[in-house]
């Protein structure tokens, strides 16, 4: 008798052990791959998307780059840089730092090879919130519009006898009209007309009395300004600001550790993304000290995961002292009562 119930209070004692000891090793192997992480904070921006520089004031992690742009620029798993909009996700052609924009093509738009088959649309819109403004050098042409809901003239006329409604033409007499880029005569029989839409309502009202519509984009060529001459090509031009600050600056001053600018995600505070950590000033300052949290999906994670494991090893004492005050004292003798597992 009294070497069974020796031998049931050993078990229970190493079932007690077992359950610590599996709670310990499970916690452990969910913070270590965070943990190396966080020693290379500036490591986690990535710096391209395909074959397209990604650099301040645009990031593709969050945390990274300015927070103004924050969500704004996706990166699909094939490589392909994407801007996001109201109006949904675009595929990103060219970005430009040094003539701050970027070009974007909408697959839902006219193009050369739809010819006379206009396919449904939507129209482009931009968050009004956001740095980013549609460009003046866009150009937009609408096909096969209703002559009784759209004023379809030629402009310079048009405007010469209404000069108050000027703007309120889609111009017949346009240049790129009758000089379609790349297949200048591929709407056959088709109407056209230019107009430039000053709001997304406007843009909105003209596609419910047309059958489609496409951008056109003036590019520059030569080096640079003044530029020789333009040249047309179908896109949307999305022109935007790059906030500069003299904590960036810093930052980013390779005398000064040549940091990468990013924010706190969740204060949008301005951070130094260093390979050591991330501090608020620059990477080369032993004055600052380093940031307590991390950026961007690694802060949340490295914490979410350091809180679970606290509350999850806390929670485990808890219930075994919690089942030890409870259980009835019956001098080693483990019964229904107070069994533990």
């Amino acid at each position: 008798m009294g070497s069974s119930i020796t031998h049931r209070s050993r078990s229970n004692s190493d079932s007690i052990f077992s359950y610590c000891r599996s709670l310990y090793i499970i916690v452990t192997l969910l913070a270590l791959p965070f943990s190396s992480i966080v020693n290379s904070q500036a490591n986690h921006c990535r710096t391209s998307c395909g074959d397209i520089p990604i650099n301040y004031p645009f990031g593709i992690d969050d945390g990274c780059g300015s927070p103004y742009y924050r969500h704004i620029l996706v990166c699909s798993n094939s490589g392909q840089l994407e801007l996001r909009t109201p109006s949904g996700r675009y595929p990103v052609r060219s970005l430009s730092y040094s003539d701050p924009h970027i070009l974007v093509t909408d697959p839902f738009m006219w193009h050369c090879q739809d010819g006379n088959n206009f396919r449904p649309t939507r129209s482009f819109s931009l968050d009004t919130s956001t740095h980013f403004s549609l460009s003046s050098q866009n150009d937009y042409l609408f096909f096969n519009c209703s002559e009784n809901d759209v004023i379809i003239e030629p402009k310079p006329i048009f405007c010469e006898r209404f000069p108050d409604r000027c703007d309120s033409t889609c111009d017949s007499a346009s240049y790129l009209c009758r000089h379609l880029p790349e297949c200048a005569s591929a709407l056959g029989g088709s109407s056209c007309c230019s107009y430039y839409p000053k709001a997304t309502e406007s843009l909105r009202l003209m596609l419910k009395h047309c059958a489609s519509y496409t951008s056109v984009y003036w590019r520059n060529s030569g080096v640079s300004p003044p530029y020789d001459h333009q040249v047309a090509e179908y896109g949307i031009r999305v022109d935007f600001d790059i906030p500069v600050t003299t904590k960036c600056l810093q930052c980013q001053d390779i005398s000064k550790g040549g940091g990468m600018c990013g924010f706190d995600t969740q204060t949008q505070d301005f951070l130094c993304l260093c390979n050591k950590g991330n501090v608020t000033t620059f990477c080369k300052d032993h004055d600052a000290s380093p940031h307590s949290r991390s950026t961007g999906v690694v802060a949340g994670t490295v914490t979410g995961v350091s809180v679970a494991g606290a509350i999850g090893v806390g929670a485990g004492i808890w219930y075994l002292k919690k089942l030890r005050a409870k259980a009835p004292v019956t001098h080693g003798v483990q019964t229904n009562e107070n069994r533990l597992f």
